[in-house]
């Protein structure tokens, strides 16, 4: 009960404290607005005043009266403390802690007119009423899915094996280092600790003197350990399956996304990053498409203590400047700005948090990175884990396209690897792919004007004048098939 109670004061204080932005490049949260009162306070103050009461039914009449003191005690004085508890909302009858799904309750219409709840409903992704600035908690695997472009699978592993694959990440983590990016003519790092992890030495050498992230190569790349290997056999057959129960049964007609692979999904990269403590997160962003493509799918494994994972649409403008051809030289200044003024376009919609507990997989879906963006907060609080402390590993599986090998991916003016991005915020090209320049964030570098629109079949592959003959792309190992 007590778990119960802590968690129903956790839920109730969290609006007023989630009015917090995050810079997305950065990762830096501003600080977090606290309510007028906290909620023991709140309970305290209706425990003097209505000292008849047990506990338990006052917290649950405050949650019912939106934390408000003043609604709650009028709604007491009304009647006697008897009829206050027995009319009081019924305690879910699932275990505790968790979410009764909002679908169940909410009903649909169907074409021949009739209702049912939503969760029967086949295309059931209508989004929830976020409000400006606060932040909905969802919980419930289905309203999970049915109101965010993801889907979370609890208890993924068994116990034992999530057991063992945490410690050998913890082991490694060891070895994991910060990223550096160049930011207002400053060099800063990441707010939390990462590596890549490929099948072979070969691959291990690609990663680092063809593969660019954010500019840059990258250094701190391992080989996939052996329960990363293990594990992802059972990811592949898991987001596969998850895969075909989205296109089925959430997008148009039943058929994938335009620019989304046909092939089966196969993880051939792991980004896996350390969150160190309640303070270490990461801000807004969407995932690089340079070398997933257009439409990706990525599944994400977490372990070791629960964080919240937010995400929010990305809200479309008219404004001319952003999201165009760059006309500047590629510096960060500009481009901070703009997502800044993102920051606050897309915080009037407010945001939805989805609590990623310790051997959960969530799965990305292909809508994911073009519409939305997604966060690992910074918590005020941390329940530490028996195993790893204050630390959470998380794993994203990832699959590179052989036909977009660095080698055939298009180079800068400045000789440097362009990136792939998609068009976010302009309406008049919302939903178009560009390869620009990206070295303006790289330490040490300046960036230029390049630009150029990107173009790809129905299945995301690159079409137009191509030098290269694709087939013989040094495709990466599927972690499975490498084991």
């Amino acid at each position: 009960m007590d778990a119960f109670v802590s968690r129903k004061k956790r839920r109730l204080s969290q609006p007023d404290q989630d009015t917090a932005h995050h810079t997305e490049i950065a990762g830096v949260s501003g600080a977090e607005a606290s309510g007028d009162e906290s909620t023991d306070i709140k309970l305290a103050i209706l425990v003097s005043l209505h000292p008849d009461i047990a506990q338990d039914d006052l917290l649950d009449i405050l949650v019912s009266c939106d934390g408000s003191i003043e609604t709650a005690s009028s709604v007491l004085s009304q009647g006697s403390s008897a009829e206050i508890v027995t009319k009081k909302r019924p305690a879910p009858s699932s275990s505790l802690g968790v979410q009764t799904s909002l679908s169940s309750h909410v009903l649909t219409k169907f074409g021949d007119g009739s209702l049912a709840p939503l969760k029967e409903s086949v295309n059931f992704k209508r989004p929830l009423p976020t409000k400006k600035g606060k932040t909905l908690h969802l919980y419930s695997p289905e309203d999970i899915a049915a109101h965010t472009p993801c889907t979370i699978l609890l208890n993924f592993l068994p116990s034992k094996e999530a057991n063992e694959l945490l410690r050998e990440l913890l082991e490694e983590s060891q070895h994991f280092s910060r990223y550096e990016f160049q930011l207002f003519n400053r060099t800063v790092q990441s707010p939390h600790t990462a590596c890549v992890y490929v099948s072979t030495p070969e691959e291990y050498r690609q990663q680092t003197s063809e593969y660019t992230y954010g500019g840059t190569y990258r250094s701190n790349v391992r080989q996939a350990t052996p329960e990363l290997r293990s594990v992802s056999r059972k990811v592949q057959r898991v987001v596969n399956e998850e895969i075909q129960n989205r296109i089925r049964n959430v997008y148009p007609d039943g058929k994938k996304l335009k620019y989304q692979s046909p092939k089966e999904w196969r993880p051939n990269a792991a980004f896996v990053n350390c969150y160190d403590g309640p303070a270490e997160s990461v801000g807004y962003h969407a995932d690089e498409l340079t070398y997933l493509g257009p439409h990706p799918v990525i599944g994400s494994l977490s372990l070791g203590v629960e964080r919240e994972f937010r995400v929010r649409r990305i809200v479309p403008r008219e404004e001319e400047e952003e999201q165009d051809p760059p006309k500047s030289n590629g510096g960060s200044d500009s481009v901070v700005k703009n997502q800044k003024n993102s920051n606050s376009r897309a915080d009037a919609q407010g945001q939805i948090s989805i609590h990623l507990p310790h051997n959960s997989l969530l799965i990305m879906h292909a809508e994911m990175q073009e519409e939305w963006k997604h966060a690992i907060v910074p918590a005020q609080t941390i329940t530490p884990h028996p195993i790893a402390g204050n630390r959470r590993i998380n794993i994203t599986y990832r699959w590179y396209r052989d036909t977009l090998h660095p080698r055939y991916t298009p180079r800068c003016r400045c000789g440097t690897h362009a990136i792939l991005r998609c068009v976010q915020q302009k309406q008049e090209n919302r939903g178009k792919y560009m390869w620009m320049c990206y070295a303006g964030f790289a330490p040490g570098k300046e960036g230029c004007s390049f630009f150029q629109w990107a173009e790809f079949d129905d299945d995301g592959n690159p079409v137009g004048d191509r030098t290269h003959d694709v087939d013989s792309a040094p495709a990466l190992s599927n972690f499975s098939a490498s084991q």
